[in-house]
């Protein structure tokens, strides 16, 4: 008997959301501190940067999409137009970076609302509690990320309007672009890109979007657009009101935002709305592993149980709690707030091999110039090249456990 498939219930409205969800995570709250480290007021030309590489990816993605409607997202479109070894990789790469990161947003949420005693139980709990959601269905995982997401837009336009002040006053940061040269720059960019980065769980769920040619483009670029548009407000608000040296310095900036034009009593709200976006960027990540272990189990790429759909529901209910118990174990097991490096090494793996299969579609297939592809390509290479050693190490370290394991699973089917 043929086994039950994703249901399509998604429209366009709630793959925005869960791709916004993605994008207007615990990042950024953070990311702007070690980016501005980096570059100094040059931070805004790493924005455009990594704006620009997440627009080809975009791009590459939204097109692919259209002409594999299919879970899996960049694992599927390399498997299909690159062959079964490339798209592996990108697979292998997401599934198991992305579970570091969704242990990484547990812990960040749990640390904004918890002494240090009882962060990782909390962690755990919401990591359980996420899942939970997730495996009610797909719809179920829209409505609460649409709540997130409403909530936590709402808090960055309180920040972006308590900072508004000081821009209008002091005018567009535009000194000291250049101060720590290009590599710093770029070393921010790749920081910032990863702010992006939650697009692709939009063409992850393309199996249960409505409509997938028309509906996950439209969707990619809408939730693209907005947190491009947020992003770019937020940094210039944080350099005209602290300073490209005070926002280096700092582990919260929003929060240091607000207390500095005299708005402290919108404070414990941005607090709140950063723990809110690390729960909403858990949630649709959750999402975006499960369906992507699926699509690889489907394909004998990972063991067969994770392809089981559940008839009711209809989602991969046994990749998700797989998932979920993986990531609850590094929860209680292990700090990784600071050493996920390889889940950035390989995102831009990643988006690499789907840019690298949008240049091989047919004029036919295509919606964006073949130019644009390749410079998505190279971008995510030269981003790759400025992240830290140990990054690049540790991401090199997870390519080759994932080599070995396929290495090992065609050696048995061959027996």
């Amino acid at each position: 008997m043929t086994p039950p498939s994703l249901a399509r219930r998604l429209g366009v409205r709630d793959a925005v959301v869960i791709g916004l969800a993605a994008m207007i995570g615990a990042g950024v709250f953070t990311v702007f501190a070690p980016a501005a480290a980096a570059a100094g007021g040059g931070l805004v030309i790493g924005l455009a940067i990594a704006g620009f590489v997440a627009f080809a990816n975009a791009s590459s993605t939204a097109q692919l999409a259209a002409r594999y409607p299919e879970s899996g997202g960049a694992y599927r479109y390399g498997r299909e137009r690159l062959g079964a070894w490339p798209g592996f990789l990108a697979g292998w790469g997401f599934v198991i970076g992305k579970t570091a990161s969704c242990a990484a947003m547990a812990m960040t949420f749990a640390a904004y609302l918890a002494p240090s005693e009882w962060q990782r139980p909390l962690a755990a709990a919401a990591v359980i509690a996420l899942a939970a959601v997730n495996l009610r269905g797909i719809t179920r995982t829209a409505r609460a990320a649409a709540i997130i997401v409403g909530f936590v837009v709402l808090v960055l336009l309180l920040v972006i309007a308590a900072g508004s002040g000081a821009l209008v006053q002091r005018g567009i940061p535009l000194d000291g672009l250049l101060d720590s040269g290009w590599t710093g720059v770029l070393q921010s960019a790749g920081l910032l890109f990863f702010a992006f980065a939650g697009y692709a769980r939009i063409a992850t769920l393309g199996e249960e979007v409505r409509d997938p040619a028309r509906t996950i483009p439209k969707a990619i670029w809408i939730a693209f657009a907005c947190a491009l548009a947020l992003y770019a407000l937020v940094a210039l608000v944080l350099l005209a009101t602290l300073g490209a040296p005070a926002l280096a310095g700092s582990t919260a900036p929003l929060v240091d935002l607000v207390e500095t034009a005299g708005w402290p009593a919108a404070a414990p709200l941005v607090r709140l709305a950063a723990a809110v976006a690390a729960l909403g960027a858990l949630l649709a990540l959750l999402a975006g592993i499960g369906r992507t272990a699926l699509a690889m189990a489907r394909d004998g790429e990972l063991p067969h149980p994770l392809a089981a759909v559940h008839p009711r529901t209809r989602v991969p209910h046994v990749a998700e709690i797989v998932v979920a118990v993986a990531i609850v174990a590094l929860v209680l097991t292990v700090d990784l707030r600071e050493a996920i490096g390889f889940s950035s090494f390989g995102v831009l793996g990643y988006y690499l091999v789907a840019n690298l299969a949008a240049l091989t579609q047919p004029a036919g297939e295509r919606r964006v110039p073949r130019a644009l592809s390749a410079a998505g390509a190279i971008g995510c290479l030269v981003l790759v090249a400025t992240l830290p050693p140990v990054s690049i190490i540790a991401g090199l370290v997870v390519v080759a456990l994932g080599v070995c394991w396929r290495l090992i699973t065609i050696a048995r089917r061959r027996r």
